[in-house]
């Protein structure tokens, strides 16, 4: 697996995330993760904060202690702006707004988040950037970090995350689905889909170091999302 770096220094290291690769290790440990790829690169990694695994996109390590608990704090409180970009189910009722919907966890499914007023605060703004019909193409601004916070939100809304098992329909997007004039190769049995993966993708971040430095830096999409969305461009055109 080829991992990108976005920026590092002395400090830190921003890496861009593919779907699929866990942040840090699970209780079991067997799977492969992006932290565990550092520490074989560097001699010390901390982590500061966490992407989903099947979310792509930016995110940051500190390389000391001293790093660590600053960006730490920083992303627990509210010193850090995130930005994400996803392709969402259907058409929002307002192409922008802020979803503000406590979140907690299911009473009864442990991996499972929900909206509830019994649950911590939440924020997401959000910007519809493209329509495609079926699909939207979004950017959230998370202010808070709850887990699975957009893709709760999202779903609280009505417009789950494509490819979402947990909060949507989990249901891939195929060429067929999109395409007017869709033929099967001859050599193909069947249709492969053109994403299969949560499309979620951590975009943007921008925030100050401990040495009072700012940073705004950029992942960009990556392939599966990229290709996906110029086959929703054309089929639009």
């Amino acid at each position: 697996m080829k991992l990108e770096i976005v920026f590092e220094n002395d400090h830190f290291v921003a890496m861009n995330k593919p779907s699929g690769l866990l942040s840090i290790p699970d209780r079991m440990g067997k799977d492969p993760s992006l932290k565990r790829y550092l520490q074989d690169r560097y001699e010390n990694i901390f982590t500061v904060h966490r992407l989903d695994k099947d979310t792509s996109g930016l995110i940051v390590f500190a390389k000391d202690e001293a790093t660590h608990k600053f960006l730490s704090q920083a992303f627990e409180g509210r010193d850090v702006e995130k930005y994400y970009l996803g392709l969402v189910n259907g058409t929002l009722m307002n192409n922008k707004g802020s979803i503000d919907a406590a979140i907690m966890e299911h009473p009864g499914k442990t991996t499972l988040m929900m909206t509830n007023k019994k649950g911590k605060p939440s924020l997401t703004d959000y910007e519809v950037l493209e329509e495609f019909g079926q699909y939207s193409f979004v950017q959230f601004q998370i202010h808070t970090g709850r887990t699975h916070q957009i893709r709760v939100h999202m779903k609280h809304v009505g417009n789950p995350i494509v490819c979402d098992e947990l909060y949507g329909n989990g249901e891939p997007i195929l060429l067929s689905g999109i395409k007017r004039k869709f033929k099967l190769s001859k050599s193909a049995d069947e249709e492969r889909p053109i994403l299969n993966r949560l499309a979620l993708h951590s975009h943007r971040l921008v925030f100050i170091d401990a040495q009072g430095n700012k940073h705004e830096l950029e992942a960009p999409l990556q392939k599966d999302l990229k290709a996906t969305l110029q086959q929703l461009r054309k089929a639009k055109d």
